[in-house]
């Protein structure tokens, strides 16, 4: 269990599952870079979280819903959680997370959308089988199952967001394709930058040959 005082963003573990760096630069550098794209979601966010509390049905709206975990050491806030209604009366939360863009490769937004469930299981002390992921690019929802392995790959990231950020240490560049879509790629440089460490290294061991 985390102390209040040692709770970090929930939308770090996205940031840390894309790219340790970017985690790093983002949370313990607080280095950020506005660009059309990242304008974009800020925006989609900005007008999801001003919507009211909606009914229908048997389905109950709530948006910008705060959240937080002890158990993990995270708070942040969840953009929308419809709570579905069951046979036996009770309410199940549903999360749903608001992206700009496209699915991506990897999981690091369905490891955010876990962890928004999980904050919500020890808030509610229920248990949530799925969410959901919208993209704006798309208009596109994509139905994500809180499987064991998802859960399992959540809380380890969460303990290595936490180890990462309170190490307060930046991870070396390495340029991977993911790089191409990061907004702070003209920060971080991570050709340049990987190109000079090489370089470094290679002096540096003819130095020590000699």
């Amino acid at each position: 269990m985390y102390d209040i005082d040692d709770l970090i963003q929930l939308s770090a573990l996205q940031h840390f599952a894309f790219c340790p760096r970017q985690c790093a630069l983002i949370h313990n550098e607080q280095v950020w870079s506005e660009s059309m794209l990242t304008a974009e979601g800020r925006l989609m966010h900005e007008r999801v979280h001003d919507e009211r509390r909606e009914s229908r049905r048997d389905v109950r709206i709530e948006y910008g819903v705060p959240l937080r975990s002890l158990k993990l050491g995270l708070i942040g806030k969840a953009d929308v959680v419809e709570f579905h209604r069951q046979e036996d009366g009770g309410w199940i939360p549903y999360p749903v997370e608001y992206k700009r863009g496209k699915p991506k490769r990897d999981d690091s937004d369905k490891v955010q959308l876990c962890a928004q469930a999980l904050c919500l299981e020890e808030m509610l002390g229920v248990h949530i089988d799925e969410g959901a992921l919208f993209y704006g690019r798309t208009k596109h929802r994509l139905d994500v199952v809180f499987d064991d392995a998802l859960r399992s790959a959540t809380e380890d990231i969460a303990a290595k967001t936490h180890e990462l950020l309170a190490a307060g240490r930046t991870p070396p560049p390495a340029y991977a394709k993911r790089c191409d879509r990061c907004s702070l790629i003209e920060i971080c440089l991570p050709r340049t930058m990987q190109k000079k460490r090489t370089v470094k290294g290679y002096i540096s061991r003819m130095l020590d040959d000699l």
